[in-house]
């Protein structure tokens, strides 16, 4: 979704509890006041299994705040007008005020990342982006269509995705608002993570096209049962970097706030680890080598 706007458009409970959604629970009596929401060794087997988590809580809801202020200045329209609203979708771009960079980097977060992709193995986030910022329409928003992320330029600066994938250890989705079914959740094919493989494994270092790529993942991971990222500000979403997902149309009431970064690697997959990572057993299993 960072490279370029064209390759962005081709792309539990909370209200609604889709198939698969499973959810790192949010702090409550279960745990000590403070205490941040940490994945549990059932969470990690349903991210390898489904290609995501939700990490619910995973920041304050003070800084999911204190960000869409900083993001209504940019939009160009007032909170308080929906006559305002007059595009679909608006598209912002990264942003590294002390809100995000706080949001992206909670305990809770960082060691997520250190479970699912490795120690040493990601690089810290110093902000966040994009952040498509989707507004209560009947309009199309032109960008609704099934994908997956790419994750490198190619020699001629084209959108690649390889079996390692090179540029990207994570999907994320970093709530801002609070989001239900109406409110323009991702849709999300659970498991698809598992249809990629296969599709990359003779594609080399190199891999393969982002358009062509999406044009075998999606009919591939046709029938996948789908969840919706559904939740509350503060909620984030941990995927596979192979997970195909696509946005819909708002038809709501209140504007969606959601960033949707990668997070960054250090290097590339290992597929051949004596202890893979659960990013890496999601694909070492899909390619039948587990």
């Amino acid at each position: 979704m960072e490279l370029s706007a064209a390759v962005t458009a081709l792309r539990s409970r909370p209200p609604g509890n889709p198939a698969g959604v499973h959810a790192a629970a949010r702090p409550n009596g279960a745990r000590n006041e403070g205490e941040p929401p940490m994945l549990t060794d059932r969470d990690i087997e349903t991210f390898v299994e489904n290609g995501f988590v939700a990490l619910r809580g995973a920041f304050p809801r003070e800084l999911a705040e204190q960000g869409r202020e900083l993001l209504w200045k940019d939009l160009g329209c007032d909170p308080d007008d929906p006559a305002t609203w007059t595009r679909p979708v608006v598209r912002l771009g990264g942003y590294h005020a002390l809100p995000f960079r706080e949001a992206a980097t909670t305990p809770a977060l960082l060691d997520a990342f250190d479970r699912l992709v490795g120690e040493g193995r990601w690089l810290r986030p110093g902000g966040l982006g994009t952040f498509p910022v989707r507004f209560p329409s009947e309009e199309d928003p032109g960008d609704a269509g099934w994908h997956l992320d790419a994750s490198f330029a190619g020699e001629k600066g084209e959108a690649r995705v390889n079996l390692r994938s090179r540029g990207r250890a994570l999907l994320m989705l970093f709530l801002f608002s609070d989001v239900g079914p109406d409110d323009a959740p991702t849709r999300i094919r659970v498991g698809s993570h598992r249809d990629l493989p296969p599709l990359l494994e003779g594609a080399g270092d190199q891999g393969r096209e982002f358009m062509d790529l999406c044009g075998a993942a999606v009919p591939a991971s046709e029938g996948r049962p789908e969840a919706l990222a559904t939740g509350e500000a503060g909620d984030v979403f941990l995927c596979h970097p192979f997970l195909v997902h696509a946005a819909q149309p708002h038809r709501g009431k209140v504007p969606r706030f959601m960033a949707q970064p990668p997070l960054l690697p250090v290097g590339e997959l290992d597929l051949d680890a004596e202890r893979p990572t659960p990013v890496e057993r999601a694909v070492i299993g899909a390619l039948g080598r587990g």
